[in-house]
């Protein structure tokens, strides 16, 4: 029995069945370390030995937490909820307002990835105060989640610039050529270009066909997070916007995201939009509004060092190739579905794709894939899972913003549904162009 299929499966069922998310990692990281070979003791060692690898972006997603609630008592949230209220009333057409907000998150998210590499930290900070407007006009938050989970992945696995140059340039290319594959004419950009149509597949499937009828919220719950009684002035604003341009400022200069929010809160503080006796608890809150996701990220890491230290990864994809004799078409395919799987449990591509090079690049040069499907095969392995996985940050950043009234589930109402519109398009696409290329 594998572990880490044993371990993943198990996640994802404990999961699904409302289980707190990092209680089914902690659970799955024993049991997959037991089904491993490993003593409970080497295997809580490994576990602990993995926390490190999160805590860094855990503390990133406390301090953007505290940030966002600064933002929120400068009443910025306020400001953007009573321009975008009075845009729709002046407009005619109310489905322009809708969909041009819709096509801005889209859009910051793409950006997020290159032209404006701050990942995810837009999300706590742009999302919650568009929430109102949006519930007005009864949009379903999983196409929300769906367009953002698009905009952070797609970018990444098929430009090779910001995030797109550190994945597919030195881990995905890095990777094949430590394996023993020259790839250095290879175009990755047109090695990747089929799966990520299956990302865009599966986004517009989401806009317009399965979420696309309204969704009711509750407007009470949703004005009482919103801080609907809060007031903002033309100098709390200000500092509310050089706060937020001081944070980006920050994160790109240093690339830290957790110094960008802590530059950002303390503008916010120096500059009297949140008064100073109030900036301890207001810091606290927000701290604790981010701690869930924070929690989620350090089980995740510790979990994906307990299936590395089980040594299984290479076991499963022994166990597959047993099973695919000279058949190309079955090699891609089972490849793909390892790459799922692994990446499910790991809970991110960048992690992922290093441990698959090394076993799927000698098995596909032996089975006579072309340099350019290998590039296709281990990157869309390697992104597989990403999306719909409850460890990434491409799922739990969307819920991030989505559920700050509560109001959005982050398994049934971002995972279940990213999961379904792109890793199985990615699939299906990706398997096409190994086989084409």
């Amino acid at each position: 029995m594998n572990a880490v299929l044993i371990a993943v499966t198990l996640m994802l069922a404990l999961s699904l069945s409302r289980i707190h998310v990092v209680v089914s990692i902690l659970i799955s990281a024993v049991v997959g370390g037991l089904v491993g070979g490993l003593e409970l003791s080497k295997t809580i060692a490994a576990f602990n030995s993995g926390l490190g690898g999160g805590a860094g972006i855990a503390l990133s997603y406390a301090l953007l937490g505290a940030f966002a609630l600064a933002l929120a008592e400068s009443g910025l949230p306020h400001a953007m909820a009573d321009g975008l209220a009075k845009l729709s009333a002046k407009s005619s057409n109310t489905q322009r307002v809708k969909w041009g907000i819709v096509l801005a998150v889209l859009a910051l998210a793409i950006s997020s990835q290159n032209i404006l590499p701050i990942h995810i930290a837009f999300i706590p900070l742009v999302i919650p105060p568009l929430l109102f407007t949006l519930a007005t006009f009864k949009v379903d938050r999983r196409l929300l989640a769906c367009v953002m989970t698009f905009g952070l992945i797609t970018p990444y696995m098929l430009f090779p610039v910001g995030f797109g140059e550190i994945f597919l340039t030195q881990i995905l290319l890095g990777s094949i050529t430590k394996s023993g594959l020259d790839v250095t004419h290879v175009n990755v950009m047109h090695a990747m270009a089929l799966p990520a149509l299956g990302m865009l597949f599966g986004l517009l499937t989401a806009v317009f066909v399965t979420y696309r009828k309204p969704r009711q919220y509750n407007m009470d719950v949703l004005k009482a997070v919103e801080r609907e009684d809060s007031r903002y002035t033309r100098r709390s604003l200000s500092v509310a916007l050089l706060a937020m341009v001081t944070t980006f400022i920050v994160q790109l200069c240093v690339d830290s995201m957790l110094l960008g929010a802590l530059a950002g809160f303390t503008v916010c503080v120096l500059g009297g939009a949140v008064p100073w006796r109030q900036a301890d608890s207001v810091f606290s809150e927000g701290m604790k509004m981010m701690a869930g996701i924070g929690l989620i990220m350090i089980a995740a890491s510790g979990m994906a060092e307990v299936l590395k230290a089980t040594g299984d990864v290479a076991s499963l994809v022994t166990q597959s190739a047993d099973l695919i004799g000279n058949s190309k078409a079955l090699a891609a395919f089972l490849m793909l579905l390892v790459g799922l799987i692994v990446t499910l449990g790991i809970g991110s591509s960048f992690s992922t794709v290093p441990i698959l090079a090394t076993i799927y690049v000698p098995l596909a040069m032996q089975l006579g894939f072309s340099p350019e499907a290998i590039v296709c095969l281990v990157g869309t392995a390697g992104a597989l899972g990403d999306a719909g996985s409850p460890a990434s940050d491409s799922t739990l950043g969307p819920t991030a913003g989505l559920n700050v009234d509560g109001q959005h589930n982050h398994i049934w109402d971002t995972s279940v549904p990213t999961f379904l519109h792109f890793n199985l398009p990615l699939m299906a696409f990706g398997w096409v162009a190994v086989m084409v290329l």
